[in-house]
């Protein structure tokens, strides 16, 4: 049984790889299950989002609580998490999921270092279930490196098999550094590069829905273009007069500003944004919702401060769903373009 792991964070596109890999490894004949140790807990009781996708594209006949076994909350040691009988439920799952399979491709939650109190962070449960360990590094500047650094040789003390790093979401005008500064350093320290995927407005863009459902609270208007896609968020901390020119700079925008602050909200109007985003309950002047419906532009009332909100929509990435064959067929082809994935099957035990 080939076990692989593939770990990254908040926004790295681990699940566009997973549905990619599988997908790949598939098609050569193999045999691929999926299993996510510790999944994503919402305020609503909603199942993880990644089993329920991987579940129905993979046609796995096993229950989403064996899929995904357990669940971690950003306060989760309030509910007194007993960490051995956490591990033996997620262990009892893992060997239902690989039953008659060829390779389980493991998907970490949605940072690498989640439920580490516990012993249960995800370069911990590697070494417990054997996997090889394939990261995502997300690259925004130099620190995400120092980053990705950090985990790979976390890994290699823990005597978890690093197979290799990808690059995602790589936007063009950094590509050459990957390329020149980047990937020669990591291939220094002896870790291997074994893709650079650029960045595909499909996979690493998110929907206002999904702003909704992370943030919650009020929609004021634009319930029908919930679908549109959020390339960039954007403060409303400047004057007015510079506004206009700030806000011209991004294109299909989430904006935040404070509720009370009708002049910032209907300047963003007057530009590309996908959604106005207002903070601290604060319901706006009519002007800006008879305007927002005017462009179909969603407007959500929010009831928490604009730095907790920006806090929140850190964690935000795109998202594939079972019925999206376009970006399904992207991930596909990403793997198959951009990636060594013959390199991480071979290099897997």
């Amino acid at each position: 049984m080939k076990n692989l792991y593939i770990m990254g964070s908040a926004g790295s596109g681990k699940t566009a790889m997973a549905v990619g890999l599988a997908l790949k490894f598939r098609q050569v004949g193999l045999k691929v299950s999926y299993f996510k140790p510790v999944g994503a807990s919402t305020a609503t009781g909603k199942t993880d989002e990644d089993a329920v996708l991987m579940k129905e594209l993979l046609n796995l006949s096993a229950p989403l609580e064996m899929i995904a076994p357990t669940t971690a909350s950003p306060f989760y040691l309030s509910r007194g998490s007993r960490s051995a009988e956490m591990l033996a439920t997620i262990k009892r799952a893992y060997q239902q999921m690989a039953q008659d399979n060829d390779l389980m491709i493991i998907d970490s939650a949605i940072f690498p270092h989640i439920m580490g109190t516990v012993g249960l962070d995800a370069p911990s449960l590697a070494a417990e279930l054997g996997a090889g360990v394939l990261y995502l590094i997300n690259i925004k500047n130099d620190y995400s490196l120092d980053q990705s650094v950090f985990f790979n040789q976390y890994l290699r003390c823990k005597g978890v098999p690093v197979l290799g790093n990808i690059f995602t979401h790589v936007p063009r005008p950094i590509q050459a550094k990957i390329e020149g500064v980047y990937k020669p350093l990591l291939d220094d320290l002896g870790f291997r590069t074994l893709g650079i995927v650029p960045r595909v407005r499909e996979l690493s863009s998110p929907s206002v829905a999904q702003v909704h459902e992370l943030l919650g609270g009020e929609l004021l208007t634009g319930e029908k273009n919930l679908d549109l896609l959020v390339e960039d968020i954007m403060v409303g901390a400047m004057t007015i007069e510079s506004a206009l020119a700030y806000l011209r700079r991004s294109n299909n925008k989430i904006f935040i500003t404070g509720g009370d602050r009708a002049d910032m909200a209907l300047a963003a109007l007057e530009t590309s944004t996908s959604a106005i985003v207002l903070t601290g309950g604060l319901y706006p002047d009519v002007k800006v919702i008879s305007r927002a419906m005017e462009k179909g532009v969603p407007v959500l009332l929010v009831h928490y401060d604009t730095y907790t909100a920006i806090e929140k929509l850190s964690e935000l990435s795109g998202r594939i769903t079972a019925n999206n064959k376009e970006s399904i067929d992207k991930a596909l082809e990403n793997v198959e373009r951009y990636c060594d994935w013959q390199s991480i099957l071979n290099s897997l035990s």
